[in-house]
């Protein structure tokens, strides 16, 4: 299984919460997940990442190789959003998506279905 992994944007820290909840009564989203962090440091991300329960079939290994690969090549992102995140303030979070890419192009395919 691929994964992938992609900073997404800076989120007020209730309102991150509140989508997550409803996400997980709503149950979407299996094999993709949004992860917040107050520090944009590749170790909060690793660590955030850990912390999610296993979806099914992941390979946990492979998530956080995937979360490191995306660090190592994409230093000018990281540092924007570092810069983002700092200049939004203390009750901010980064948010990231992790996902099996079978899952990520169902749920992009979900969006696009429900605009057109």
């Amino acid at each position: 299984m691929k994964y992938t992994f992609d900073i997404v944007g800076i989120s007020p820290v209730l309102s991150f919460f509140n989508r997550q909840i409803q996400s997980d009564k709503a149950q979407e989203n299996f094999g993709v997940e949004y992860l917040g962090t107050h520090l944009c440091t590749l170790d909060a991300f690793i660590s955030t990442v850990e912390s999610v329960p296993p979806k099914s079939a992941w390979n946990m290994d492979e998530v956080v190789a995937t979360v490191i690969d995306f660090w190592i090549k994409n230093s000018d992102s990281v540092r924007y959003w570092q810069s983002r995140l700092k200049d939004a303030g203390q009750d901010n979070l980064i948010v990231a998506r992790v996902a099996d890419i079978n899952s990520l192009q169902s749920e992009l395919e979900l969006l696009l279905n429900k605009n057109w």
